[in-house]
């Protein structure tokens, strides 16, 4: 098995992603390897998610990276990563896939771990974020479902 140093956890809040941290957790702890938390928003400005929308007087973006920041400490403590983990909130212009492959090279990770929801059918025939990490990423992806 590959001796990983550093790990990039690519969440999006659900029980799969849960799944892969802890999955992750389990591999750091193998290869002596840190981990990192990394959530992207997509197509950021235009498509803000509407359960983050920032109060008039505050800027946008900043406002948006605390509160998926603040998601992101749940999240590491929810699955055991800790309050000491390294968060990263990527405001992406495009998919979440490319904002994954663009972070890990930047962070120097050399695995990638999400979770996948296994579709099928036209979701697949679309491509999911998984699919698209895959292909693109410069490093080794670990897709856990």
């Amino acid at each position: 098995m590959a001796s990983y140093k550093e790990i990039l956890v690519a969440t999006d809040f659900t029980e799969h992603s849960e799944v892969a941290a802890r999955r992750a957790l389990e591999l750091a702890e193998v290869c002596d390897a840190r981990i990192q938390l990394l959530y992207v928003v997509e197509h950021f400005p235009e498509d803000v998610p509407s359960d983050v929308v920032a109060p008039e007087d505050v800027d946008p973006e900043a406002f948006i990276s605390q509160t998926f920041d603040d998601r992101l400490a749940e999240f590491a403590r929810a699955t055991g990563l800790g309050e000491a983990c390294p968060r990263h909130v990527v405001l992406d212009s495009g998919s979440a896939k490319g904002g994954i492959v663009l972070a890990a090279e930047r962070l120097g990770a050399d695995l990638i771990v999400l979770g996948s929801h296994g579709r099928h059918g036209r979701s697949a025939w679309l491509g999911s974020t998984t699919d698209g990490v895959m292909h693109r990423a410069h490093c080794d992806v670990l897709a856990v479902r």
